[in-house]
């Protein structure tokens, strides 16, 4: 006998989905549907102002999206039933990589997660589709200081899937700049309530251009707090605790290394381990 297997196929969220580009003043040029799922060629040269719209039958659902062939697909929160993805150019393309959205052929896709891919213990805290002012597609990372306002140094670039960091600048340097900020403080919000028990830190290690943090702590939506010490290293940095229920974290104090002479910590990804609920 065959057994099933859970993580194939489209999730049971029923009812429309629809990916479409949309020009600067909001006209849709092209449009694909589906039921459940939706794939859409778009068959032309992205233009400044173009984004693309992913809307879907229900808020408060989750969904697997790919809205760029050249990136890898995310499994998101939508907590609206529609959000837009601004094409990135010039200065805000330098945190992406070079291949993607340009050319004239282009492969989006979306469909509704299964109950496996939802239960699956994993890092809930990514998304490389989050954008700054995003407040409908989840996880979302947001902070009060960002270096210059720059893409490259965004606070979005810490969940992007992408934890290179020993360089910085543009991809696949990305990373959270601080601006020099002794008071900087970056938080990633879930938009809904999940169990987390693993914080893994990504430093930017891009020596000796680069300073580290010697402390900081992880202030979570339940009001607990946690103080955590690192190293000068290139490796990830794990955190492992007992299980917390959250609606989001946010990493603050951070305390960069007195006697190196360099002025710029900075952060290349977060991930958060656990489940939804």
């Amino acid at each position: 006998m065959k057994i099933p297997l859970p993580w194939r196929g489209v999730g049971e969220v029923g009812g429309v989905v629809s990916l479409a580009v949309a020009n600067q003043v909001s006209e849709i040029i092209a449009k694909e549907t589906g039921d459940k799922s939706v794939s859409f060629v778009y068959r032309n040269f992205y233009q400044p102002g173009d984004k693309i719209i992913i809307t879907v039958p229900h808020e408060n659902s989750y969904w697997v999206i790919r809205l760029e062939d050249s990136m890898s697909e995310a499994l998101i929160y939508m907590s609206q039933p529609s959000y837009e993805f601004p094409i990135p150019f010039e200065a805000d393309a330098l945190a992406y990589n070079p291949k993607s959205f340009k050319g004239n052929l282009h492969l989006l896709s979306a469909r509704a997660a299964t109950k496996f891919e939802i239960d699956t213990y994993r890092n809930l805290a990514l998304n490389p589709y989050d954008t700054r002012g995003n407040s409908a597609c989840f996880p979302r990372a947001f902070a009060n200081t960002e270096t210059r306002g720059e893409a490259v140094f965004a606070a979005r670039n810490t969940v992007d899937g992408i934890s290179e960091n020993r360089g910085h600048g543009g991809w696949p340097y990305q990373s959270w700049g601080i601006n020099k900020n002794p008071d900087a403080e970056l938080t990633v919000d879930f938009g809904r309530a999940i169990e987390a028990n693993k914080i893994i830190l990504h430093t930017r290690a891009d020596f000796p251009h680069d300073n580290w943090w010697r402390q900081a702590s992880f202030v979570f939506s339940d009001g607990s707090k946690m103080t955590v010490t690192m190293e000068k290293s290139s490796e990830p940095h794990v955190f492992v605790f007992a299980p917390k229920k959250i609606l989001w974290v946010k990493v603050c104090e951070l305390i960069k290394c007195e006697t190196d002479p360099s002025e710029f910590p900075a952060l290349s990804q977060i991930e958060v381990f656990g489940r939804n609920l």
